[in-house]
């Protein structure tokens, strides 16, 4: 028999937990028979006295293990299930086009995705503004989305990894969040509650990222990579920049229009197109799809030219309840902003660096995220035509285009804009789009 307090009064001391321990604790954290203050002080004792990897995959363990786990072994899918996820960005419309790309090539994806945090755009955002999509499909629904389609992407549901919703807003409030060895467990309790042979994470670095250094983003992929392979998942991970958005569009419909635009190859931006290869190329090798990344690029790019990525994204759509022309006709179905706004450069030279969070934050403004959880979204709203870093520009020539709802808000996000681009006289020195790929 256990007491919650003498785990918490163990892990104060620096003492390692058992597996036991762990897995006691957390099985109360959904029923309340472990009490908010003691989860805070177990939160606060992790955040300084650490967990060892063996911890930390007893953590998450114990925290997918909380809700209902997710089998595809019943369905006998003719490959394998894998997922990936991204710790967060702006502009980062990857999964969009990922899952449809992975399962032309054979690959079974059923995604549960997130809704924005803070400056960073949410998955599910940008699928509510699909009109008629559903996010909340019932399981049958979604097992026969993945079994037909090869992708579903839809919203965590109450069932899965419970312990960590209850989990995550205690450390929420209570200043805890930043633990490695807490964001490992949250992250991968969920996916690994989705049942998967293999998963790729995007950890994000840069001033848009959600760790703050270089070095905290390594760690947290070297993290996640240690603790997913020894919860008996493939893992590995990319680290990606995130010093400017991503792709030349952040809000929720503008950046639908990209993905739309990417897979009908209307428009391939170039740093978007690489880590999103990059990424599927990973999926691809790491669960057998493809014996190397040359072949696995391959494939993909075949999935691209020959159309069956868009022709899966379409299917997914129109299965989950959306229109089933959204690939031809967009423009009937994505909410527009009635006022487009230019943000003119306030002087001449080059595009040197972005603060990614502000701009992120510039949608949020605009009525493009949520300041509150239970904030509506505006779906119309955001930045267009973003100017990457290195471009050159004069006074006057656009850095973005504004779509905002009131004249108002769109003159605030266009000094907003203005005051996250830094504009020098010299280029600056070429960020990498791909840091480095780490695996177990």
């Amino acid at each position: 028999m256990f007491l919650p307090q003498e785990i918490v009064r163990k892990k104060r001391d620096g003492g390692a937990l058992s597996a036991e321990e762990i897995k006691f604790f957390v099985a109360g954290i959904p029923d309340g028979r472990t009490t908010e203050g003691q989860i805070a002080a177990l939160a606060m004792a992790v955040y300084f006295k650490d967990m060892t990897m063996d911890e930390r995959v007893a953590f998450t363990l114990a925290m997918r293990d909380s809700g209902q786990v997710m089998e595809w072994k019943s369905l006998d899918l003719p490959g394998p299930v894998l997922d990936k996820h991204s710790t967060g960005g702006v502009g980062d419309v990857v999964s969009l086009m990922l899952g449809p790309m992975v399962a032309a090539c054979g690959g079974f994806v059923p995604m549960i995705s997130g809704r924005g945090l803070g400056h960073t755009g949410g998955t599910l955002d940008k699928f509510d503004s699909i009109p008629g999509y559903s996010t909340v499909p019932d399981p049958a629904l979604f097992k026969k989305v993945v079994k037909e389609v090869g992708v579903a992407i839809i919203g965590q549901t109450a069932q899965l990894a419970p312990a960590d919703k209850r989990f995550y807003s205690i450390r929420d409030t209570t200043a805890t969040v930043e633990s490695v060895a807490m964001i490992t467990g949250s992250i991968l309790s969920k996916k690994l509650a989705a049942g998967l042979d293999a998963l790729v994470m995007d950890v994000k670095v840069g001033s848009g990222a959600f760790m703050p250094t270089y070095e905290k983003s390594v760690e947290l992929a070297d993290s996640i990579v240690q603790v997913g392979n020894g919860a008996g998942t493939r893992t590995s991970a990319i680290l990606t920049g995130m010093n400017e958005s991503l792709c030349p569009a952040a809000g929720n419909a503008v950046e639908v229009r990209v993905a739309i635009d990417y897979l009908t190859g209307r428009s391939r931006p170039a740093r978007l197109h690489e880590v999103t290869m990059a990424l599927c190329a990973e999926m691809l090798v790491i669960s057998g799809l493809a014996a190397t990344h040359e072949e696995a690029n391959a494939r993909l790019q075949h999935a691209l030219d020959s159309g069956e990525a868009a022709e899966r994204f379409a299917r997914m759509v129109s299965v989950l309840g959306g229109p089933a022309d959204l690939m031809e006709r967009p423009d009937a179905y994505l909410a527009a902003a009635p006022i487009v706004l230019p943000v003119p450069a306030l002087e001449s030279g080059y595009a040197y660096a972005t603060d990614c969070r502000s701009l992120g934050l510039a949608v949020v403004g605009l009525g493009g995220g949520r300041v509150r959880p239970q904030d509506a979204i505006d779906f119309a709203v955001g930045l267009t035509g973003l100017v990457e870093l290195g471009a050159k520009v004069e006074a006057g020539q656009p850095l973005a285009l504004v779509h905002a709802r009131t004249q108002e808000g769109a003159e605030r996000a266009v000094r907003e804009v203005q005051a996250a681009y830094r504009i020098a006289e010299v280029a600056p020195a070429v960020a990498p789009t791909i840091y480095k790929t780490i695996r177990p």
